[in-house]
C-alpha cells in the first residue's frame, strides 16, 4: 500500500532504526510491499523504512529509470533487509544527491566509491555484495536513513548554510510533493 513520505524534520528519521525481526515474515512482506509501492508511486530510486515512518532496517533501491545514464543499473533492484556494510574504500568519490524526504534539495556528497555490505535479501537469504559507482551511492544513501543520518548532514558547511531556508520550510510544511507526504 502507498504510505506517505515523511519529510525533513519528523523525527523518525533521526532515529536509529531497529533491526527487523526475521521471523516476522508476514510482517517483513508488508513492509516490503509497502515500500515497493510508494517508491513506485513517488518516482524515486530508492527510499528506506523510516522515510515511510517505519524505524526498522530495511531498504529498497531500483535503478533501473537510471539506466539511461548508468547502464549497468538496467537490472539494478534491491531489498536489503538489517545491512551491515563489511569493507568500505577508503577513496572517495562525489556525486549530487537528492531525497524524497528533502523535496527540492540537491546537494554534493563525498562517501566511499564502493563497499561490501552484508544483508538478507527480500526471500530472507543472507548475501554478501560488493556496490560500486551509482549502485553504491544509492545503498549507501539510503542505509544513511538507517542511522538517522540525512544526506544534507554531508553536505560542505557552505553548502549548509545556502540551504538552511529551504530545510526550514520543509520542515514546517511549507513545500509542495507529487507524492503523498507528511511531516511528524
Amino acid at each position: 500500500m502507498i504510505q506517505p513520505i515523511y519529510l525533513y524534520g519528523s523525527q523518525v528519521l533521526r532515529q536509529k532504526a531497529a533491526e527487523i525481526d526475521l521471523n516476522d515474515k508476514e510482517g517483513i512482506a508488508a513492509l516490503v510491499q509497502d515500500l515497493k509501492d510508494t517508491l513506485v508511486n513517488s518516482e524515486g530510486v530508492g527510499l528506506a523504512a523510516p522515510q515511510i515512518g517505519v524505524s526498522k532496517r530495511v531498504v529498497i533501491v531500483d535503478g533501473r529509470d537510471m539506466a539511461d545514464v548508468y547502464p549497468y543499473l538496467k537490472d539494478f533492484v534491491r531489498v536489503i533487509i538489517n545491512p551491515v556494510i563489511v569493507e568500505e574504500s577508503e577513496t572517495k568519490c562525489e556525486y549530487n544527491e537528492g531525497c524524497l524526504s528533502v523535496p527540492g534539495v540537491y546537494a554534493d556528497v563525498v562517501r566511499p566509491e564502493w563497499m561490501t555490505v552484508e544483508y538478507y535479501n527480500e526471500n530472507l537469504e543472507k548475501v554478501t555484495e560488493k556496490f560500486e559507482k551509482f549502485a553504491c551511492r544509492m545503498v549507501q544513501h539510503e542505509m544513511s536513513h538507517l542511522d538517522g543520518c540525512m544526506f544534507v548532514d554531508l553536505v560542505a558547511p557552505i553548502r549548509k548554510k545556502i540551504i538552511a531556508k529551504k530545510l526550514q520550510n520543509i520542515s514546517k510544511g511549507k513545500v509542495s510533493t507529487h507524492y503523498n507526504s507528511k511531516i511528524k
